[in-house]
């Protein structure tokens, strides 16, 4: 027994000083470390505004002047006729802060900083929605699943910052990564061993991740996402409002890569060739905060779906 105390002494010792060896940002079995939680909050657009066409940076002076103004418009801004405001808007947080490169969009290619064209058959898909006219929705299965409390609109993947809970949190073993969005909590669980996809017929929410090391970045590539819709106004609810619109060539490739202590670059390609006429890209950094991940009680006790399908039980009663 001595002997073996001895022994596992000795083996925990050798570990600490194999972990010690390590460089800071590496972890103990030596990857590089991207764990912590994050803020992805802020002011630039998604997408370049038609006013800065051609331009893909900010001076310092106009980013100050923009950043000044949008927290001015959100203090100042007068109340449109009868608006009378919301308790929601207390959660609000947008960030104050454009991205550290002062880019004029969060898109970087196209080089235009605009989402591509619709395809054909988003385009198709649209005008249906068009020529059918407001529906009220008769049941559950006809909420969209951001309605449903499912998926939430900035959860990824890709995550792009949003109104509220742009905070994310990574953790690393040596066979997978975890990628915990605040919104609706929820967590993604990539393998890194170099497993294959599951079969094409088999889809998820969140789609299938599988992550991989390239150099010191960690690449994660997920297909078999259950749903798709077209995207003419930017990405935060794309595939999550018409579940049956299934795109079975949906592929997002997603990039993590430590810049210094408290800062990743985050980078993410969307491939779909049934919503979109070519591949789209964007960047932006995560920030790391002395923070953690706080629950987010979605439609607090589900009230609203209930409220939503009230009208078409009206509907039946007359």
């Amino acid at each position: 027994m001595r002997r073996l105390v001895i022994g596992l002494l000795v083996a925990a010792l050798l570990g600490a000083v194999d972990a010690a060896a390590q460089p800071a940002d590496r972890t103990a079995w030596g990857d590089p470390d991207i764990q912590g939680v994050f803020t992805f909050a802020t002011i630039t657009p998604l997408e370049r505004p038609d006013d800065l066409e051609g331009r893909t940076a900010l001076t310092a002076e106009e980013a100050a002047s923009f950043e000044a103004e949008t927290a001015a418009r959100r203090v100042d801004r007068p109340p449109r006729p009868g608006d009378t405001g919301t308790y929601n808007r207390f959660w609000v947080d947008y960030g104050t802060r454009v991205v550290g490169d002062r880019a004029t969009s969060l898109i970087f290619d196209p080089p235009d900083g605009k989402l591509p064209p619709a395809a054909a058959a988003a385009q198709a898909r649209a005008e249906a929605r068009r020529a059918a006219g407001p529906q009220p929705p008769a049941s559950h299965e006809d909420l969209s699943i951001t309605d449903r409390c499912i998926m939430g609109f900035n959860s990824g993947p890709p995550f792009v910052p949003s109104a509220y809970n742009n905070t994310v949190q990574l953790l690393q073993t040596p066979d997978h990564v975890v990628i915990l969005n605040e919104m609706i909590h929820d967590a993604r669980i990539v393998p890194l061993d170099g497993r294959p996809h599951v079969a094409a017929g088999l889809r998820q929410w969140m789609g299938d991740p599988r992550g991989r090391w390239e150099g010191d970045t960690l690449v994660v590539e997920t297909t078999n996402f259950w749903s798709s819709r077209d995207m003419t106004r930017g990405v935060s609810l794309w595939r999550y409002m018409d579940p049956g619109g299934a795109v079975t060539t949906s592929r997002v490739v997603e990039r993590f890569t430590r810049l210094d202590g408290g800062t990743l670059r985050y980078e993410f390609t969307v491939d779909d060739p049934g919503t979109w006429t070519r591949p789209w890209s964007a960047t932006f950094p995560l920030v790391a905060i002395d923070g953690e991940v706080f629950e987010y009680a979605c439609h607090e006790g589900n009230y609203s779906a209930a409220n939503i399908l009230a009208g078409a039980r009206a509907d039946e009663r007359k």
